[in-house]
């Protein structure tokens, strides 16, 4: 079902690892196109955008806080329980990432201090159409209240009728956000960068989307706003030796494939008999899915890679870096400790990547294409920012005087050097 590679030398590596080609000139163009629309014309280029996109007419851009307070009736107790149990794991181990303010002297009358500061104002995107993601809503906006962000919005896409899924309002409400948009896709993170009458400019956009979404926060972020994180199609990886259950193996390829048809699935293992028992999984598993079609264009793009060891097997996962990293091996966390680039990684045959999606407390906001190689998953510092503070007694910078002076001397900073010796007058 998938394609197969055996022992592929490490020149042909960049080939092999070469994800989905997104790129087109097309959407670009259209995305600049509804950016400088909403940049200009605001709350009215929102209107129109929806109606051509969306097919719908919006009175109001806001959701009322009334409806969004009913969203509870159609929710069933048993999603209300699990809201709260995932809601409670996130949490928890964001809680736990909070650090410690640094104060030290690092000389005589020398203080440096280092605070984390949250961000004012977050903006998220919830996807909305075929899979609206209310999941992605806890994990992003749970850690934005831990860290104290001020102001915290939501854009998503209407339906029908200007309605938005009560799964998404149920879930926003949980965190104690109230502010609902229905825009959706780029013309939603133009409003978020540029702010409207309505929907207010933001120091951060957050949130996964589409191609068009992706595009628009690439832009944005150019020089109007900072974004979480560069973002491509999700992906899965599974390393896998004898030890590893098949079935357990296919069906969490598939779980990552009914994303979308430009996700990825790789499966790194050790011998071709593997490759066949998940192969013949796939295919089992597959046609049951509803959403099989989406599935098996994704699996076009997606492969299994063998090698004859374990060296090499890890070499490739570093290499590759994905989004999520599965390892299904007979020691696993010895495994895991030579890993430097992913995302996030489950560790062995009981640990499946929908865990992390939803309910074990880490975040599924991670880094794709290749970026886990440089970039982190979304955890409460990625809603925070640092502030350094420095306090110099006269003690302290008569001690220091002549350093700064020859160091400012030397790049030729005459400004630089005379700040210092005009309080210490020499």
């Amino acid at each position: 079902m998938i394609k197969q590679i055996i022992n592929p030398p490490r020149k042909s590596w960049r080939n092999i690892t070469r994800r989905v080609n997104t790129d087109d000139g097309e959407i670009t163009s259209c995305v600049k196109d509804i950016l400088s629309r909403v940049k200009l014309d605001g709350d009215k280029a929102l209107r129109a955008l929806a109606k051509e996109i969306d097919k719908v007419e919006l009175e109001s851009l806001i959701v009322p806080e009334a409806v969004i307070c009913q969203c509870e009736k159609y929710i069933s107790p048993e999603l209300k329980e699990a809201v709260r149990i995932v809601g409670a794991n996130i949490e928890k181990f964001h809680k736990a990432q909070i650090t410690q303010e640094i104060d030290i002297l690092t000389s005589p009358g020398v203080r440096c201090v280092r605070r984390s500061i949250p961000i004012q104002r977050i903006g998220l995107y919830i996807p909305g159409g075929s899979a609206p993601l209310f999941s992605t809503i806890l994990m992003l906006a749970i850690p934005a209240r831990i860290a104290g962000c001020k102001e915290v919005i939501i854009c998503t896409p209407p339906g029908k009728e200007g309605r938005i899924a009560p799964e998404i309002l149920y879930a926003a409400h949980f965190c104690g956000v109230n502010r609902i948009f229905r825009v959706g896709g780029a013309q939603a993170i133009a409003a978020m960068a540029y702010g409207t009458d309505s929907i207010p400019k933001v120091d951060k956009i957050f949130g996964p989307g589409n191609r068009y979404v992706t595009k628009a926060k690439q832009l944005v972020s150019l020089s109007d706003v900072a974004i979480d994180m560069p973002a491509g199609p999700s992906e899965v990886m599974v390393m896998a030796d004898e030890s590893a259950r098949s079935e357990f193996i296919a069906a969490d390829m598939l779980s990552q494939a009914e994303h979308g048809a430009d996700s990825q699935c790789v499966l790194v293992c050790k011998s071709v008999e593997i490759a066949k028992k998940v192969n013949s999984e796939l295919e089992k598993q597959s046609v049951s899915l509803t959403r099989e079609k989406i599935v098996l264009k994704a699996l076009e793009n997606s492969m299994t890679v063998i090698f004859d060891n374990e060296n090499d097997m890890i070499d490739f996962v570093n290499y590759y870096a994905p989004e999520h990293l599965i390892i299904s091996t007979k020691n696993p966390w010895l495994v895991a400790e030579r890993i430097v680039a992913a995302g996030s990684i489950f560790i062995g045959n009981y640990s499946p990547e929908s865990a992390g999606d939803y309910a074990s407390g880490t975040n599924h906001t991670l880094p794709t294409s290749g970026w886990a190689k440089s970039y982190s998953g979304i955890g409460t510092d990625s809603f925070m920012r640092r502030m350094t503070y420095q306090e110099l007694s006269h003690e302290g910078l008569r001690n220091l005087g002549d350093t700064i002076v020859e160091m400012a001397i030397a790049e030729g900073l005459d400004a630089h050097a005379n700040a210092v010796k005009i309080r210490l007058k020499i």
